[in-house]
């Protein structure tokens, strides 16, 4: 389908965003906002997101990618994941804005993007958010970093001759050892419990996940500690306890795939599954005529 791209710029408090809209001739039903993990901007790493707008965009999907306040051409300061909710609220207006037969939006998020995209639901509840595709999810924490790399790094070593022969011989420091107690000591360290209004942001994430009744495409990476540590923490702390039971999940897993899905195998895989999912439409609320089904 044809489509054309145009720069939209759109008002929040008092700064100017920047996003390019990639709109086809014929808008699907479904939009698709591309939320911006890290301290990058709207083209994404090896023009990741670049080229998965136009692959959308071809395929019949109007979609939104946006620089945050702060960040590439927006005006404000720099923010992080953990306060960009009132970005993606101004980004789903503005997609909404310049594609009005739009009914509901996807909101596709790699790494922090993909933890920015929980936290905006657990703040809003927007009804407008459909579904959420997840690469990756950041849920870092001293704990959890801990427990990755102990058991995917430091396990592995230890089973390693050559590290048995280097550290007898002088040529891997004892440091390395006291390294490993040190994080095993974090790696067992509980969650800490605090109140309601006062929680870590990973179970604010888990609860938006447990509790949203659209369609949740996640996308995991096999070779990247990020995709590692986020199973480490789901499958020990107890707020995750039911994540992987959510009704509309679909979960991949893409072997020897790196955080960002740079080759063009992987990001190709990247974009098929994007799509495959959305034309199952298991993301989308059952609407007629203004009342859900």
């Amino acid at each position: 389908m044809s489509y054309v791209e145009e720069a939209v710029l759109f008002a929040f408090a008092q700064q100017t965003q920047v996003g390019i809209l990639s709109l086809p001739s014929t808008p699907a039903d479904t939009g698709i906002v591309i939320a911006v993990g890290g301290p990058q901007y709207r083209v994404g790493s090896h023009r990741q997101f670049v080229l998965l707008a136009r692959r959308l965009a071809a395929a019949g999907y109007a979609v939104l990618r946006f620089d945050y306040c702060g960040m590439g051409d927006s005006s404000g300061a720099a923010k992080d994941f953990l306060s960009a909710t009132p970005d993606i609220a101004a980004a789903i207006d503005t997609l909404h804005a310049h594609a009005p037969q739009i009914r509901s939006t996807v909101i596709w998020g790699l790494c922090d993007a993909a933890s920015a995209a929980l936290l905006y639901l657990q703040d809003t509840q927007d009804a407008r958010v459909t579904g959420l595709c997840l690469l990756n999810p950041w849920v870092r924490s001293e704990a959890s970093l801990a427990r990755t790399q102990v058991k995917h790094y430091y396990t592995q070593r230890l089973m390693q001759r050559s590290f048995w022969t280097k550290l007898l011989s002088g040529q891997v420091a004892w440091g390395a050892l006291k390294g490993l107690a040190k994080n095993i000591s974090l790696s067992a360290a509980p969650t800490p419990s605090i109140g309601l209004n006062k929680l870590p942001f990973q179970q604010r994430m888990a609860k938006a996940w447990i509790d949203f009744e659209g369609g949740i495409l996640l996308l995991l990476s096999g070779n990247d500690y990020t995709a590692k540590e986020f199973l480490e923490y789901a499958g020990t702390d107890s707020a995750w306890s039911e994540a992987f039971q959510h009704p509309k999940l679909e979960r991949h897993d893409l072997a020897g795939a790196d955080h960002t899905f740079s080759n063009t195998l992987t990001q190709a895989s990247v974009e098929n599954l994007t799509l495959a999912w959305l034309a199952t439409a298991k993301h989308a609320a059952r609407i007629n005529d203004g009342v859900e089904a």
